[in-house]
């Protein structure tokens, strides 16, 4: 008998180190940002579209989705997830704030848009490379707001601008998902729109379907944005 205990937790040692051995021979992906891109539970009315982003690849790719609730570029790094994130020692790392960096002035996430916005932004693409991960920015998508034309109001058009900025300085690969989220809006129009929404009156976060279509906006320019990555992709799985 202890022959036989001995023997089966010695295999499930070897089983559970060649898992290790194959997880860490994946192409890993991290995923940062804010509550439109974290993962939830399933009882929960909200969904992000970094919940939807490993669909999109082979299973030799691994998603770590880092993203958190009511953070911004500023507080991601106070309470230290960044640092966690990192630790994941990603191969790329996938970057979107700026609705949280927009809350009034004083509020402890708020960031200017103009210079510590920025200066956060610089941070995140000087750690990943020291890191030996290529960082990929992604505008902040459109909230769903309308003017009294039915014209989509674009309330953080200085976050992206600034975001834009910043990667052509240095020479980061950028997903503009504020245009592209933008043009989908504005087609659904406000009617419609809510379709996309956790809730008929929020106008920033996302049931499945927003979710899905924001995940399918940021997939759409993520092979371009680093060709390594065009070969691991593969169709999402039809809904």
């Amino acid at each position: 008998m202890k022959i036989l205990t001995l023997t089966f937790f010695l295999a499930l040692a070897a089983m559970t180190g060649l898992a290790k051995s194959a997880d860490a021979a994946k192409l890993t992906i991290v995923i940062i940002g804010d509550s439109t891109v974290c993962n939830y539970p399933a009882d929960h009315a909200c969904r992000g579209w970094g919940q939807f982003i490993a669909e999109h690849f082979k299973d030799t790719v691994r998603v770590a989705n880092h993203a958190a609730s009511g953070r911004s570029a500023k507080t991601f790094i106070a309470e230290d997830r960044w640092k966690r994130a990192l630790a994941e020692t990603p191969d790329f790392v996938l970057i979107q704030f700026g609705h949280n960096d927009s809350h009034g002035a004083g509020k402890p996430e708020a960031t200017d848009a103009a210079t510590d916005y920025r200066d956060f932004l610089g941070r995140y693409v000087d750690e990943s490379r020291a890191a030996n991960a290529t960082p990929i920015f992604i505008t902040p998508m459109h909230r769903r707001n309308f003017d009294a034309d039915g014209k989509l109001k674009d309330i953080l058009q200085p976050y992206a601008d600034a975001m834009k900025a910043v990667a052509a300085e240095k020479k980061v690969p950028l997903i503009d998902l504020h245009a592209s989220s933008g043009a989908l809006f504005s087609k659904l129009g406000k009617e419609h729109c809510p379709e996309l929404a956790n809730a008929p009156t929020d106008f920033t976060h996302f049931n499945e379907k927003g979710a899905r279509a924001m995940a399918g906006l940021v997939m759409k320019e993520l092979p371009a944005a680093d060709p390594r990555l065009a070969a691991e992709v593969v169709a999402a799985p039809a809904r």
